[in-house]
């Protein structure tokens, strides 16, 4: 008569499990790590609390019953639960040890995460990020939500709770349709975006309020004209078939410009860019391990020449 009041420990369903794929009570405990009394002693107490014979025992072999075949499913599972369960405790306060949800914005990730996740395989090996590209104001209501560990935004971001870790600045590079008249030039004074049509990014993308704002630095209302782009691609290719010119972060200069379609030029010093950082919840209190993390960021980003750390 089986106790209803009764519930199974784990180490008896690791010793039916086990039995079930060993078939011997030898191996069976020598796998688990127990005496071999040990696992009898488990796996007797599960079948008594449970009224139900899940192994038949004889002096040759071991047998599964039909009720201990339809119940191994579900004795499987719950190992694997309780096992993914510890495996997350173990490392939940080690958050490059298991998964990361990361955030990335969309004028970073296509350019920069290639090379983020070869190398996080040799600098973190226990890391299995979780990428996510969104903009920039989606991305931080994510992390507020915790929904999201980390994200790599264009900053300052300058919200309450949430903590920045500045990693890099890149330059701003002028994109131009090829053979322009400025294509090559070093030292573009950013007042020459007054005569030019810029394409911008649609609302919402960091990118867009940045140009504008290397735009307002230099004094100029740029020409907008009525192309618009929902990704950076897009803005170049439109850029390459003549409609305009954009401005593109020094990361995404070798594979926007990789073509041949597209020219660029660099502006006078000091040169209009931008900064990327980490960002997380200050209430996470993981600060040191994400530093670790911005740390290994940007030795990988740097490791290219197209940006300087911070």
């Amino acid at each position: 008569m089986p106790d209803k009041t009764y519930q199974p420990t784990i180490a008896g369903l690791r010793a039916f499990v086990a039995l079930a794929n060993r078939r011997h009570f030898g191996t069976a405990a020598t796998d688990l790590g127990v005496s071999q009394p040990s696992l009898s002693q488990a796996l007797s107490a599960l079948e008594a609390g449970l009224g139900v014979t899940l192994v038949e025992r004889t002096t040759r072999r071991v047998l599964v019953t039909a009720d201990g075949a339809e119940l191994l499913p579900r004795a499987i599972a719950a190992v694997e639960a309780v096992d993914e369960f510890t495996s997350a405790a173990a490392g939940a306060g080690q958050p490059l040890h298991g998964t990361l949800r990361v955030g990335v914005i969309p004028t970073v990730a296509p350019y920069v995460l290639p090379t983020l996740l070869r190398g996080f395989g040799d600098r973190l090996p226990e890391l299995r990020p979780r990428v996510v590209e969104e903009q920039t104001a989606r991305l931080v209501e994510q992390l507020r939500l915790g929904t999201l560990d980390v994200a790599l935004l264009a900053l300052p971001v300058e919200v309450a709770g949430i903590a920045e870790i500045p990693i890099y600045r890149e330059d701003f590079v002028l994109a131009l349709p090829s053979g322009h008249a400025l294509a090559g030039r070093r030292r573009v004074d950013p007042t020459a975006l007054a005569d030019l049509p810029l394409l911008l990014l649609d609302e919402g993308h960091c990118l867009r309020d940045q140009a504008l704002e290397v735009c307002r630095l230099a004094g100029v209302r740029p020409d907008l004209g009525q192309t618009r782009a929902a990704s950076l691609t897009t803005a170049v290719h439109c850029v390459a078939g003549g409609l305009g010119v954009t401005l593109i972060p020094e990361t995404a200069v070798a594979s926007e410009t990789a073509s041949g379609d597209l020219a660029t030029a660099t502006f006078a010093t000091p040169r209009p860019g931008r900064r990327i950082g980490l960002v997380f919840r200050r209430s996470a209190r993981h600060e040191e391990a994400y530093r670790e993390l911005a740390t290994v960021v940007g030795d990988l980003v740097a490791a290219n020449g197209a940006v300087r750390r911070l």
